[in-house]
């Protein structure tokens, strides 16, 4: 049963010691439940260099259709490819068509189905997608493709966790996953009262000190401090203005 797989799969892939093995186990299970092809995908930096790389520009793992990824790069679908657009701010697994559906009524919507078409002469009639999300957005995802396939919300789950586990036990073996991890830009994303806090707390304002000046409870500061030291990947409070120096975030 693709539950058991599935399962069994988890549970390998914490013991595995080299890339290739985690490659071979996963091709296996996928196999097994009935999808022909696969991509194991890091999620490309958002820059001018690279925003319109193909999706499979920084695979970690994949399987495609002959001719396919040039077909595609030469019609650059990557412009237009409702799946990659969806991608970018779903949230949880979805199916191709729901992808496509949600640009119902974009200009770019008989592009789009052409698309489609080019990929289903191909062999990619159907897919699921699975985001990897990061504490900043998301990191990569794995893609799923082939015949029809109707997973149930438990495979659905299942194959949620072994794409996430896939993706970091790969990056473990490759020396990889500490930098990402530890990734930090300018642009960490912080809400106002958050800057407030950091600013107040850079000051040397204890936690009782800052509720009075921005008239909150304590304990509404520390649940701030608390969601700001897991942003920063901070120990401790001093470790987190530290840091927060260093990224440019407060000054």
């Amino acid at each position: 049963m693709n539950i058991n797989s599935l399962i069994q799969l988890l549970i390998v892939l914490e013991e595995i010691s080299n890339p290739q093995a985690v490659v071979t186990e996963l091709e296996q299970v996928i196999q097994h439940c009935g999808f022909e092809y696969y991509g194991l995908l890091r999620h490309l930096p958002q820059n001018p260099a690279q925003q319109n790389a193909e999706p499979w520009a920084a695979a970690l793992a994949g399987r495609w259709p002959q001719q396919w990824p040039q077909i595609y790069t030469a019609k650059k679908y990557v412009l237009i490819d409702p799946m990659v657009r969806y991608l970018a701010h779903a949230q949880r697994p979805f199916r191709w068509r729901e992808s496509l559906g949600a640009f119902r009524n974009d200009a770019q919507r008989r592009r789009m189905e052409q698309m489609m078409v080019d990929a289903f002469g191909h062999g990619l009639e159907d897919g699921y997608i699975f985001p990897i999300h990061g504490r900043n957005g998301i990191l990569g995802n794995l893609s799923l493709a082939g015949k029809p396939i109707e997973l149930s919300p438990v495979e659905i789950a299942l194959f949620e966790a072994v794409a996430r586990k896939s993706f970091w036990r790969l990056l473990e073996l490759k020396d990889e996953a500490q930098a990402l991890e530890n990734a930090l830009s300018a642009e960490t994303p912080l809400t106002r009262r958050e800057r407030e806090i950091l600013h107040y707390l850079a000051e040397g304002m204890t936690s009782m000190e800052i509720s009075k000046m921005l008239k909150i409870s304590n304990h509404t500061v520390d649940w701030y401090m608390n969601g700001l030291q897991n942003k920063l990947k901070a120990k401790n409070r001093q470790q987190a203005v530290a840091l927060a120096f260093r990224h440019g975030l407060i000054r």
